[in-house]
């Protein structure tokens, strides 16, 4: 096979991830000649990742590809936007960020989402709180707030689903703050692909995205094995309650008001100083 044909591609074993490329990882789609080497990591490895430019194709929190624009171009597949599915702020109990001096504050990594939310969130609602942040892999999130070695902690993924099992609350949902002051979806995780990627190939990719992702609704037992053996959470409700919730119509395209959530949630982002400006295109096609 042509060397120019063998793509680099990174995802996360996350369950909407996998739903949507298991298709097009096991060829199961009319692949058009490309053939990819695949890794798979947690988002924020994929951040760091990228700012290496190690992968062809990444997935990244839009917040880090807010500050990758020079090396990424931004696909209309794949992504995670949506409403209802924004990251939670949680903790043991009905304590608030101002009930003490310097809280220590749990997030899944510097580069994500859900830290740029949160930062957004605490400047809008409790503006000159200086917490102590205390970056940590999502799956660490809630033990550390349960056990108290952090006082809150911004969940993402299965955690939604599950943190009540742990005696922990919600304190804030930070999804539903954004729409309420947006009106818009919160744009959480996109597909990029490296920014000097011929269009044409970037096109391909891109519709290749989207047959894999009509392929995984149209046979749906079809990837479980794979998504059960990269998921993190394994009971079954779990796993389909994610894939419902953040593989959507905007996965399929991201369409004009997913594009100007992107648009405000960047401007957002670089008038707090948490968001490069950049004048590149935001789409590779």
């Amino acid at each position: 096979m042509n060397k120019h044909n063998i793509l680099s591609m990174a995802y996360s074993s996350c369950p909407n991830d996998t739903f949507i490329f298991h298709a097009l990882a096991h060829k199961l789609i009319n692949t058009s000649g490309l053939d990819f080497n695949i890794s798979l990591a947690d988002v924020e490895t994929l951040n760091q990742n990228a700012e290496k430019s190690i992968f062809d194709i990444t997935k990244l929190s839009f917040a880090a590809f807010g500050n990758l624009r020079k090396r990424y171009a931004l696909l209309r597949t794949g992504a995670a936007l949506g409403r209802g599915c924004g990251p939670l702020v949680i903790s043991p109990g009905k304590k608030k960020p101002d009930d003490m001096k310097k809280p220590k504050i749990a997030v899944p990594g510097l580069g994500t989402t859900a830290y740029l939310l949160f930062r957004l969130f605490l400047d809008d609602l409790y503006p000159g709180l200086s917490p102590e942040i205390i970056p940590m892999g999502f799956e660490k999130i809630m033990p550390s707030v349960k056990a108290e070695k952090t006082d809150f902690g911004v969940i993402i993924h299965e955690g939604r689903f599950v943190y009540t099992q742990m005696g922990l609350e919600c304190l804030a949902d930070l999804g539903k703050w954004w729409e309420e002051k947006t009106l818009l979806p919160i744009p959480l995780g996109c597909i990029a692909v490296k920014r000097d990627m011929k269009m044409q190939k970037a096109l391909k990719i891109q519709t290749l995205i989207k047959e894999s992702i009509d392929y995984a609704f149209n046979h749906p037992s079809a990837g479980k094995q794979y998504i059960k053996m990269h998921a993190k959470e394994l009971d079954d409700r779990v796993i389909n309650e994610h894939i419902r919730l953040y593989v959507n119509d905007f996965s399929r395209d991201i369409g004009e008001q997913g594009e100007k959530a992107i648009k405000i949630f960047f401007e957002k982002g670089e008038k707090a100083g948490l968001i490069t400006p950049d004048i590149n295109p935001l789409f590779a096609c």
